[in-house]
């Protein structure tokens, strides 16, 4: 495979799907509450094991509440997508009420593990708008004010043998309890505040992709006006042409070369009038479904018709599967850039390979000309930027970039080893296919 000095890849916007936030944080409040659940009944456990006698029944209530309302938000979460904040906020209450009825049977704000009311002010204050955060932080700070007051003693959580040596067990449970709590916030905390850059990478994609799309409002505005305006000229053109094709008539080299430009103006005319007539179409009204090998012969063959002094040596897979697509005629203009393009750098010949399977279709432009300098790489892409010192509207490729994109394709451009451009489209053909 050869080798590019220099590639400049140019990527369609991709359509990434925008998730409720709210449901997303859901899911996360669901694996905090099962991590809590499952300390709680650890912690536990060891107390039992330690001979530290404790109120089952309060527990058992505090603890199956919390399972409860985790498998209300499993169920929830299967069955329904759209998650608000108020849902949030209740499940978050929720889990608030069962801690502190845990608190009250077991020590109050003694109580070790009484660092778990910090969780979900986290969630809240990540998650949810300020005035439910602050509402959620007054619940628990109050909650844990009662508790100093009010609570039931839990006798013998002190001085125990543990691993051969006497511990404060209170102090051990709220070294524990640190450790937990550190790691429960950092893995949460980093995971929301992912999802919350990414969030915001999709709405500036979002963004970008709307400035695009004024941009190309903008330019197929100026390109009616100019099909309106053009027509007067090109009929002139077309008129005088006729009146020199009589006065030619005895010299033939003159009156081919006429010809040529006779071909030029009607297909200026014909560009002109589709611009009005497909304008708005969609692909079931101005495309056409047909083989996808004959679809590439003729519109290279259409472009030729335009370009006869270049030639134009191609390759076509010979691949038996022959798809049936449905395309417009923007995806065929965007081609006939390329090789515009392709033709403009190397006049006297360009290579076009193309190669597809089922599920893609690969088209390679190869030019002979000067290749891409490192000035113009980085400015590829963009609108009315162009590189033809005597020719150009700098569109070619912003236009071709911007017709691919609907397509999921992709466009590449680099430096061949051996010398000129390498043109490299990619499109998928789910994308071209017709539906059965």
């Amino acid at each position: 495979m050869a080798t590019h000095a220099q590639t400049r890849s140019i990527y369609p916007i991709s359509h990434l799907a925008l998730e409720n936030p709210s449901r997303r944080n859901l899911k996360r409040l669901f694996l905090l509450r099962s991590v809590m659940i499952a300390f709680m009944l650890s912690a536990t456990m060891a107390l039992f094991y330690l001979h530290i006698p404790l109120p089952k029944l309060p527990i058992a209530l505090a603890v199956g509440g919390m399972l409860l309302i985790n498998l209300m938000t499993m169920l929830r979460l299967q069955k329904h997508s759209n998650v608000n904040d108020i849902e949030l906020l209740l499940q978050l209450l929720g889990d608030l009420a069962a801690l502190t009825m845990l608190f009250y049977y077991t020590g109050g704000y003694s109580n070790p593990l009484v660092w778990m009311y910090l969780l979900p002010l986290t969630v809240a204050a990540v998650a949810l708008k300020r005035e439910h955060a602050w509402l959620l932080t007054a619940i628990a700070v109050a909650c844990y004010s009662t508790l100093v007051f009010y609570y039931v003693p839990l006798s013998h959580l002190h001085m125990h043998d543990l691993a051969g040596q006497t511990l404060d067990i209170h102090l051990v449970g709220m070294w524990l309890g640190f450790v937990v709590s550190a790691g429960i916030i950092a893995f949460f905390i980093t995971r929301i505040g992912q999802s919350l850059r990414d969030y915001d990478r999709v709405l500036a994609s979002i963004r970008e992709k709307s400035l695009e799309s004024e941009r190309m409002l903008a330019l197929g505005t100026l390109a009616t006006s100019a099909a309106h305006e053009l027509g007067t000229p090109l009929a002139t053109m077309a008129v005088i042409s006729k009146e020199l094709a009589h006065d030619l008539a005895s010299q033939p080299e003159q009156l081919q070369q006429l010809d040529i430009m006779v071909r030029q103006i009607l297909r200026c005319k014909e560009i002109l009038s589709s611009i009005t007539r497909d304008a708005g179409k969609g692909r079931a009204d101005a495309g056409h479904g047909m083989a996808l090998r004959e679809y590439l012969q003729e519109a290279i063959q259409r472009w030729r018709d335009t370009r006869p002094a270049t030639e134009l040596v191609i390759t076509l897979s010979e691949n038996i599967d022959n798809p049936l697509i449905f395309t417009d005629k923007t995806l065929t203009q965007a081609l006939q850039n390329l090789l515009d393009n392709a033709a403009d750098a190397s006049p006297e010949r360009i290579l076009l390979d193309a190669e597809w399977d089922e599920t893609v279709l690969k088209i390679n432009i190869r030019d002979f000309g000067a290749g891409i300098t490192e000035d113009v790489a980085k400015h590829l892409g963009k609108p009315f930027f162009t590189s033809k010192s005597e020719k150009g509207m700098g569109l070619g490729v912003y236009l071709t970039h911007t017709t691919l994109a609907r397509y999921e394709g992709e466009l590449n451009l680099s430096n061949h080893v051996d010398g000129g451009v390498l043109t490299t489209v990619t499109l998928p053909l789910k994308k071209l296919k017709v539906s059965q």
